[in-house]
């Protein structure tokens, strides 16, 4: 079980986009690196290619970023947080934040 699923809210805390918050889209290199749009952008010079009709020009991309340069947003506290994982009187097993103790839903 993973500390960070797609779809999660995360927020940046290294690099030139600190403190800004986007949520999971997909992780790509084996799990390690996470891929949140709008974040972490880069311009990209593009041929054309006439044969499948892509014009060319200066796209924006999104660059992944590496997995510990993101913590997941608490939202009661407004700030990072660190998970946990627990086991529920029923014995299903969830993550939690570290800070106030409460399942991440």
């Amino acid at each position: 079980m993973r500390k960070l699923r797609t779809g999660d809210e995360v927020i940046v805390i290294a690099g030139k986009d600190k403190g800004k918050r986007g949520q999971i889209d997909k992780f790509v290199s084996d799990g390690k690196k996470v891929l949140i749009p709008n974040i972490n952008v880069a311009k990209k010079h593009v041929k054309a290619n006439p044969n499948s009709g892509e014009t060319g020009g200066i796209i924006d991309k999104a660059l992944p970023f590496d997995i510990s340069n993101v913590a997941i947003f608490n939202a009661d506290t407004g700030k990072a947080d660190r998970v946990g994982f627990k086991f529920l009187e029923d014995g299903k097993k969830v993550r939690y934040y570290k800070s106030n103790n409460e399942v991440i839903g």
